[in-house]
Order: structure tokens, then sequence, then C-alpha cells
């Protein structure tokens, strides 16, 4: 596609998340993050001149890279992956806008540690795996509430900012749909919370009509 075309493209995209939207309410916000993860700094940079702003990587090493080589660009990175304790340290030097993978008490109380010796704080998103899958991170929905109140009080360096699932993995619509709503049902009962990260290229029409304000769409959103 050339720029006019791809624009095209993503448009419909926007098209796609505004109709889910409006769904829920006029008033309803969704963000888009664009999961830049198996893309090159020069697709990012294209899809940048369309207009999108955040985008996501889920491995440190990646973002690190990626954001060294668009530093002149204005750009809001998320980190989306699983994050290693090995790791921790070069996460909080890159500095992301917002890490939607704290998975369990354990993470934060070691990224709080590492927090405090730099002097610093992090935005995160309490991730929840909401259809209770081994193969999933995350805390379990019926633990989600506590260890989220858990950490606001002994981790003070993490700012929680709210909520990430990934749906159900499975073609049964209705049981994708159980496993958003349970994520925005807890959500709803976070008086503090602001973000609802539900939502990927195959479901995010889907995930928008839960309660969803900030979609992760990967390949749909690239020129490939």
């Amino acid at each position: 596609m050339n720029q006019t075309e791809y624009k095209i493209y993503i448009d419909d995209v926007i098209r796609r998340v505004e109709t889910a939207r409006l769904k829920v309410d006029d008033h309803h916000i969704v963000k888009i993050v664009a999961v830049s993860k198996y893309s090159t700094s020069d697709e990012i940079e294209k899809l940048y001149e369309i207009g999108q702003r955040a985008f996501g990587e889920n491995k440190v090493q990646d973002l690190k890279v990626k954001s060294a080589e668009l530093e002149e660009l204005p750009l809001e990175w998320h980190f989306i992956g699983n994050l290693q304790k090995n790791k921790i340290n070069n996460l909080i030097d890159l500095n992301p806008s917002l890490f939607q993978g704290l998975d369990s008490l354990e993470l934060a109380q070691e990224l709080q540690k590492k927090l405090v010796a730099k002097d610093t704080t992090m935005d995160c998103l309490l991730q929840i795996n909401s259809a209770k899958e081994e193969s999933k991170h995350g805390v379990m929905p019926e633990e989600a509430l506590a260890v989220y109140k858990q950490i606001e009080t002994e981790c003070p360096n993490i700012h929680l900012k709210g909520v990430m699932s990934i749906g159900a993995h499975t073609d049964d619509k209705a049981v994708i749909k159980q496993s958003f709503e349970t994520t925005h049902e807890i959500f709803k009962q976070l008086p503090n919370a602001k973000i609802c990260s539900m939502g990927m290229s195959g479901d995010f029409e889907l995930a928008i009509e839960c309660g969803s304000n900030m979609v992760r769409l990967g390949s749909i959103m690239f020129d490939k």
C-alpha cells in the first residue's frame, strides 16, 4: 500500500473501533495501542505519520532498540509483555508510559524495591487471567480486587491505573465475552482505576462492547 491507501485502511480500523464504541456510549473513549513487536522502526514511523502515537512492545530489548531509533518522535511506549525479574531495572531505565503486564503481587513487590532504589515511579496495569487459562499470566479474578488494593497500599512507587486482560483463547464468542465481562466487572469495582485494557486484533470490537477503553492492536495496524 502507498501512504494514501494505508491511511484509508487505518481509517477503516478506526471506524470499526468507533462503531463498537458507540454501542456502549457516545462519551465512551477508546485508545488504540499499536502492538509493534513484529514491526520495524520504519513501519512504526509510517504509522506515526498517519497519526498513531501509542505503541506497545513485549520484549524489553526490542523496546530499548526501537525507542532509541525513534527517539526524535513523540511516541508513547507501552510495555505489554511478561516481565522477568532480571529485566526490571532495564525496563525502569526505559521509562515506559505504561507497563500493562503487572501479573502478580510478587512481581509488584520486586518492582517496588527497584523503583525505590532508583527513586522513581511507574504507571502500571494489573493483569487479570480472567479466563483462568494455564497458558496465560495474571492474577485470578477472585483475587484481583484484594491484590490490586494490596499493591496500592504496599507499593507506593507503583501507580496502578487500572487492569488488563487477554480474551479467552477459543472460537466460542460467548466464552470470550464472559472473560471480558469478568475483567470489566473488576474494573468497575476499583474507584480510582481509569484504564480497562482488553481486546486485540481478533476480538477488539467485542472487548469494547464489554467496556474496554484501551485496545492492543497488532497485525491489523501494520502494512505487511
